[in-house]
């Protein structure tokens, strides 16, 4: 059987070397290898100008969502028929009786899998709540639905009666 090949270094491999080696101390008996010539610096090609990163365009975001109001993106007629209540809600979600944070769990993955369904009107029942500005949950929707998480999924919300505030009408993204 013929012995291994031994494979070649190259001359980048021989220059760190060599980098290397100047800064041991040889075995007795043994010398410094020899720097190989520094290689020719490489002719010069094009030149690739850089665009500073504060003029890259930054991308768009999405407005932050209010409930009740015509959002870009939308159709009157298509706003008119959400806004109405015309429009039937698919699925539904009472969060009656919930803490805020079980509730916001409950709506995220509501949310998330009516998307996944590709289902585009939902209802999210938080009650009324007691005092001028609602329950909690009442408050913290519109909060809850600008979150970076569930911001992408919808597209409007609002009330589907004018007397009933403790339910809100969502309308979601179409899935790309």
């Amino acid at each position: 059987m013929a012995p291994p090949r031994r494979r070649r270094l190259t001359e980048t491999d021989l220059t760190e070397w060599a980098h290397f080696a100047r800064h041991i101390r040889p075995l007795r008996g043994r010398t410094l290898p020899e720097s190989p010539p520094a290689p020719e610096p490489p002719a010069p090609a094009l030149i690739i100008q850089l665009v500073p990163p504060t003029s890259r365009p930054q991308p768009m975001r999405a407005q932050p969502l209010q409930v009740g109001l015509h959002p870009g993106g939308l159709d009157n007629a298509s706003w008119n028929k959400f806004r109405s209540g015309k429009l039937g809600a698919t699925r539904t979600i009472d969060l009656h009786g919930r803490t805020a944070q079980r509730a916001y769990h409950a709506l995220h993955t509501f949310l998330i899998a009516a998307h996944a369904d590709r289902i585009r009107c939902v209802e999210v029942i938080t009650g009324r709540g007691t005092g001028e500005t609602g329950g909690v949950l009442r408050r913290e929707l519109p909060m809850w639905l600008n979150l970076p998480t569930l911001r992408p999924l919808v597209l409007a919300a609002s009330h589907p009666h004018p007397a009933n505030p403790g339910s809100v009408r969502l309308l979601l993204r179409k899935p790309r």
